[in-house]
């Protein structure tokens, strides 16, 4: 699996040169294949991986993979919010951090995700209240899924799109 930080440094280079690197590991092509159904809630298991580090920042991978029995696709930005006990959006939802879009082939088993970021509490001010859930809609998707995970949004939320790598 690789390094989160190492794909943040990707995603921060390009935001800033508009560039982007090789990937590995899950099909990546430029469109959704005719063949190929897009990746729908009850075809994924999503979670939230360990948070890394770096610059001021929290890098959080969001996880999708396919757990059905079939091949499917995932294409562009996640919907992410963070919501309390009671299920209520707390603050606005992650901005996209306007990175190129590539379709994702997932086979069976096969995992791909985006990179949830927020600012270290110390670093920014106007932090939320901590949630209780990370709410989640797969790109392309209308069903959300509600992640049990507490997390803090302080200043900048930003969501990159699904891509292969980690």
């Amino acid at each position: 699996m690789t390094n989160v930080l190492t794909r943040a440094a990707t995603i921060a280079a390009a935001m800033l040169f508009a560039t982007t690197g090789a990937a590995v590991g899950a099909t990546q092509a430029s469109a959704l294949p005719n063949a190929t159904p897009t990746c729908h809630v009850a075809d994924l298991n999503l979670a939230i991986g360990s948070p890394e580090g770096a610059a001021g920042s929290l890098y959080y991978p969001i996880q999708f993979t396919n757990t059905s029995t079939h091949t499917c696709a995932l294409r562009g930005y996640p919907g992410v919010s963070v919501v309390d006990v009671r299920h209520r959006q707390i603050g606005t939802s992650a901005i996209r951090t306007g990175e190129p879009v590539n379709t994702v082939t997932l086979q069976p088993g096969d995992s791909v995700s985006a990179i949830l970021r927020t600012n270290s509490a110390g670093v920014a001010r106007g932090c939320r209240p901590t949630s209780t859930y990370v709410n989640v809609y797969p790109p392309n998707s209308f069903q959300a899924v509600q992640i049990p995970y507490h997390l803090r949004v302080c200043g900048a939320f930003e969501i990159s799109p699904v891509d292969v790598g980690d």
